[in-house]
């Protein structure tokens, strides 16, 4: 069975940072893409970034330079690194596995396991 557990969420500054975690369990971790996303209350699922097997990444343009994707093999965690944070980055962080073959990173229905989320505030 499949488990990706979100942590490190909370409320911080603007200007300050956090650090996300996603312990993923029951899955190849190594062998597929993973990704973060973000939602606020009645918007869509926004990809935030992405990183697959071969290391390389991807960035929503809004937080290019800001946060970092990364991702430990030996720990089965995928990580977020979030600096400069503001207040538009408030909203429920959710961790994504195994984007399907041709998908798209930035898209919800490409990705086929979800995590339950972790939130974080941002106050100015």
């Amino acid at each position: 069975q499949v488990q990706l557990v979100e942590s490190g969420g909370g409320a911080v500054q603007a200007g300050g940072s956090l650090r996300l975690s996603c312990a993923v369990s029951g899955f190849t971790y190594s062998s597929y893409c993973m990704g973060w996303f973000r939602q606020v209350p009645e918007k869509k699922r926004e990809g935030v970034a992405a990183i697959c097997y071969d290391g390389t990444t991807d960035y929503v343009d809004s937080v290019k330079g800001r946060f970092t994707i990364s991702k430990d093999n030996a720990k089965s965690t995928l990580y977020l690194e979030m600096n400069s944070l503001g207040p538009e980055d408030t909203a429920m962080y959710y961790c994504a596995a195994d984007l399907r073959p041709g998908g798209r990173w930035y898209m919800e229905a490409d990705w086929r396991y979800w995590g339950q989320g972790t939130q974080v505030t941002v106050s100015s």
